[in-house]
């Protein structure tokens, strides 16, 4: 039995404005070509330091959660137009 090797690269993308807001945008290109796009957010409470990493993995984890359940959204679509019938996803 032989087995193909297919990977993802999955971008992240950060930015930071000066009202303590970390905004990430996830994108992943499958290998037909079809980009995935979703969007996170973090807010720090202004009392708070400044650590623009932990920005970053609260936006960039809510990014890629949000892009999890697009793919499933598609995955699903794609097995509902090719069987007729109606599948049913399991949530994450």
């Amino acid at each position: 039995m032989m087995h193909t090797a297919v990977g993802w690269h999955v971008e992240l993308e950060f930015t930071e404005d000066d009202d303590q807001h970390t905004r990430a945008v996830a994108m992943v290109r499958l290998p037909d070509g079809t980009e995935v796009r979703a969007h996170g957010r973090a807010s720090r409470h202004r009392a708070d330091s400044r650590q623009p990493r932990v920005g970053e993995e609260v936006a960039g984890a809510r990014a890629l959660n949000e892009l999890a359940m697009r793919l499933l959204t598609k995955a699903h679509e794609e097995i509902d137009s090719a069987s007729g019938r109606t599948s049913h996803p399991i949530h994450v």
